[in-house]
């Protein structure tokens, strides 16, 4: 089935753009996420411009909450984006401003076990709710996907951004966009925006 969306029913998540993963030298460097940070701030801006809500994701991984994760990344537990450091901080490039939203998540997916959805149904009670997503962020195949993944099982609409998500290689971002057929739709920024601007996508 094909469909649209409204900009008034749309909101951003920035997936774990934090010092951790985007930072040259940091433990989980992603060359890529640091090269995206002029679009996405772009989306961003055009966000706050035009009223739609901004989520940001921080990815807080804890061993006593996820054993399994941290038996196979043990270097995330190691050195990780650990809850009040420097290392879980979004990038200072897009730091949050008031009004935006900060979801902590343990597991890779911004909806397992958070109060995402919970917000994300209530964020315009007099208005048409929210039921479409805009996701771009860091790593793109593994919890920019496993959110996208979740989304879809809970009926949001999924507009995954070829060029404002970032992976380790082209190989595992292609990858993920090919896997978009299922679960979402694929665009680039500048049509993202200009699908916002217009007020329909």
């Amino acid at each position: 089935m094909s469909w649209t969306f409204e900009r008034e029913r749309c909101a951003l998540i920035v997936v774990d753009m934090q010092n951790y993963f985007v930072l040259e030298g940091a433990p989980l460097e992603c060359p890529d996420a640091r090269m995206q940070i002029p679009l996405i701030q772009a989306i961003i801006s055009k966000c706050r411009e035009l009223g739609v809500p901004i989520i940001y994701t921080l990815h807080e991984p804890d061993p006593a909450c996820c054993p399994l994760e941290a038996g196979m990344t043990p270097w995330i537990m190691e050195f990780g984006a650990l809850a009040g450091t420097e290392e879980a901080k979004v990038v200072d490039e897009l730091t949050p401003e008031s009004g935006d939203i900060l979801v902590s998540k343990r597991r890779f997916s911004a909806f397992y076990q958070t109060e995402l959805e919970l917000i994300l149904r209530n964020l315009k009670k007099d208005e048409q709710p929210v039921d479409t997503l805009i996701i771009c962020g860091t790593l793109a195949n593994v919890c920019c996907e496993s959110t996208v993944r979740d989304a879809y099982f809970r009926d949001f609409k999924v507009v995954f951004g070829t060029d404002i998500n970032a992976a380790m290689t082209p190989e595992a971002l292609n990858a993920t966009i090919d896997n978009m057929y299922f679960f979402g739709r694929a665009m680039d920024c500048a049509s993202i925006i200009s699908a916002l601007e217009a007020g329909r996508g």
